[in-house]
């Protein structure tokens, strides 16, 4: 059976999340690496085990989210699809089950907010957790004068947590568990309202990542709950 230390020391796969990152570094997207891809994977892991899905399910989300940007080495354009095949035939190559080569390649597949969506506990898990990872410390160029938007709303961000946590009676939903993405903004590097603005898709589609798995979405900026 491929477990995912299996994955996390894998030579291809490492290599391509090296690539992959490089390009990114060439083109000035926020950080993509071996930082990310462990957060990802994590993040991922913890929310099926919050709800309760099998420890297989849990690794495979771990799996996902490890490889869920290696299709970045070849071009950030379409990099969800790419990168899906890519970990399919990694994956059989290694002798994982087919089913369970199938399972990681379709979370991959609808993770990027362009295109996908969720369509499995897997991919719904991989969606909130790539997308809460948003903090300072993404942003490579130091140079404030020269922040496009992304960098200005990305750095703004001094704290961000995901938590799950028991629905409270009256809260206006039926789900018995809610997922809140809980983040520090600093206002004067950018206002609340443009993040908002710039990520209000991958919120969205988080929303749809947390009803897939029957619980319910909020985002939470400096307190106050947006959605």
């Amino acid at each position: 059976m491929i477990t995912f230390e299996d994955i996390r020391k894998d030579e291809e796969v490492n290599i391509l999340i090296e690539t992959a990152e490089k390009q990114l570094i060439e083109i000035g997207y926020t950080e993509h690496g071996l930082r990310h891809v462990g957060v990802v994977s994590s993040t991922a892991a913890h929310i099926l085990k919050e709800l309760g899905y099998p420890e297989r399910e849990c690794e495979l989300a771990r799996i996902a989210g490890q490889m869920h940007d290696i299709g970045n080495a070849i071009n950030r354009n379409d990099h969800a699809h790419t990168g899906a095949i890519m970990a399919y035939h990694i994956l059989k190559d290694r002798g994982m089950d087919l089913r369970e080569a199938a399972q990681v390649m379709m979370a991959i597949g609808n993770h990027d907010e362009a295109t996908g969506t969720a369509v499995s506990p897997i991919s719904a898990a991989l969606i909130l957790a790539d997308k809460s990872d948003v903090h300072r410390t993404r942003v490579r160029n130091q140079n404030k004068s020269r922040f496009d938007i992304h960098d200005r709303v990305n750095y703004a961000v001094e704290e961000s947590k995901l938590e799950i946590i028991d629905a409270k009676p009256g809260a206006g939903h039926d789900c018995k568990k809610e997922i809140i993405l809980k983040l520090k903004i600093d206002t004067e590097i950018c206002p609340v309202i443009k993040y908002f603005e710039i990520f209000l898709t991958r919120m969205l589609m988080c929303k749809n990542a947390a009803s897939f798995l029957g619980i319910w979405f909020h985002l939470e900026i400096n307190g106050s709950i947006l959605l």
